[in-house]
């Protein structure tokens, strides 16, 4: 079935002769992820065609995140609706201390508009730990940068903006827009969540948050996982994808029909998660949670490796390390890990029978 490489042999069409679509934003907050380190000059522009040309005398190929990305960064070079667009302000921090992965770049369009893509968790094991401090904090350090980033990108372009980002990226895309500055937030046109998580009661209740709920595009997949995470207020555009599972959350998988997706429901597992994962959090408290995935990554951080991919490679002399780091643990800390995980085992088997019981009603 159609996805993006498809919409893009029938789609190499100029951006001045066809309006930008939800498909051009999906493809744009991919391009976050791309490894533009050193490429891309301070203060200056250039084209997706001349960072490709850049790209490929580097070594930045070795740190791609997906093969396919491989393939899709010289079809976007060379591409007549991507290749001339002009590329700025890309900047990628991995800051371990403050517990932060951020990355965005600025992709400018014709009819003097810019979409500012927020990166995406990459592979590193900081990124992994900034996602699931979401879980225990209403704010994390990338939110604050996404903020000064939008601002700061606004002041220099005097342009209409869109913003957008994949994964924890369209999570920062909606808080950047909501929380920016209110000239700012005014000129904002749409904003694009590409199967992004939400946020703690606190944010979404606040005014800037609701004040852009008319703006926002949301899109997930049918047995989205990462996307549904937490509260969302805004409609959702539900999504084919030929992947299952936590896979539906690779953009690639997502099926296409000209220049939209193709619409479908969620699926009875994506609600049995979803349940189960709110039912975790309301049991849970946030001080516990904290200490819970505090304690997870100093067992993974007992490895020294800096990245998923380095655990992987050696997985069994780190799976021995990290038996041994937990073993090490203290009483508490081990029976504290033990009481998390039981009481997620305990809310999904109560969700199993709730599950149960409406279906045998529904047969009734």
């Amino acid at each position: 079935m159609p996805n993006i490489f498809d919409y893009m042999n029938w789609r190499d069409i100029p951006i001045t002769q066809t309006k930008f679509n939800e498909i051009d934003n999906l493809i744009l907050s991919r391009l976050s992820y791309f490894p533009l380190d050193n490429i891309i000059p301070q203060n200056s522009k250039i084209t997706i065609y001349e960072s490709y040309r850049k790209y490929k005398r580097t070594e930045n190929y070795k740190n791609i995140l997906q093969e396919e990305d491989k393939q899709l960064y010289p079809i976007l070079a060379k591409s007549k609706r991507f290749g001339k667009l002009y590329i700025s302000d890309y900047i990628n921090k991995i800051e371990p201390l403050e517990e932060k992965q951020f990355s965005a770049l600025t992709i400018h369009l014709p009819n003097n508009t810019i979409y500012v893509a927020f990166r995406g968790t990459d592979n590193t094991i900081i990124g992994w730990k900034e996602d699931l401090n979401m879980c225990f904090s209403d704010i994390v350090p990338s939110h604050i940068d996404s903020v000064k980033y939008l601002n700061n990108i606004a002041q220099k372009y005097n342009s209409k903006i869109l913003v957008g980002g994949h994964s924890k990226g369209g999570n920062l895309a909606v808080y950047a827009s909501a929380f920016c500055n209110k000239e700012i937030r005014n000129r904002i046109i749409k904003i694009y969540n590409n199967d992004g998580p939400g946020f703690s009661e606190k944010i979404t209740s606040k005014q800037e948050y609701l004040n852009i709920l008319n703006k926002i595009r949301t899109y997930m997949p049918q047995t989205s996982i990462i996307g549904r995470l937490l509260n969302h207020k805004e409609k959702i555009k539900i999504l084919k994808s030929t992947q299952t599972g936590f896979m539906q959350h690779d953009l690639y998988s997502w099926q296409i029909l000209g220049d939209k997706f193709i619409k479908d429901e969620f699926t009875n597992y994506s609600e049995f998660i979803d349940h189960t994962i709110n039912n975790w959090l309301k049991e849970v408290t946030p001080e516990q949670r904290k200490k819970f995935v505090n304690t997870i990554f100093d067992v993974l951080n007992s490895t020294q490796a800096k990245t998923i991919p380095e655990i992987t490679e050696k997985l069994f002399s780190n799976t021995k390390t990290m038996l041994k780091s937990y073993q090490q643990l203290d009483g508490e800390s081990r029976k504290m890990i033990n009481k998390v995980i039981g009481i997620f085992i305990k809310v999904g088997k109560n969700n199993i029978k709730e599950s149960m019981k409406k279906e045998i009603k529904i047969e009734k």
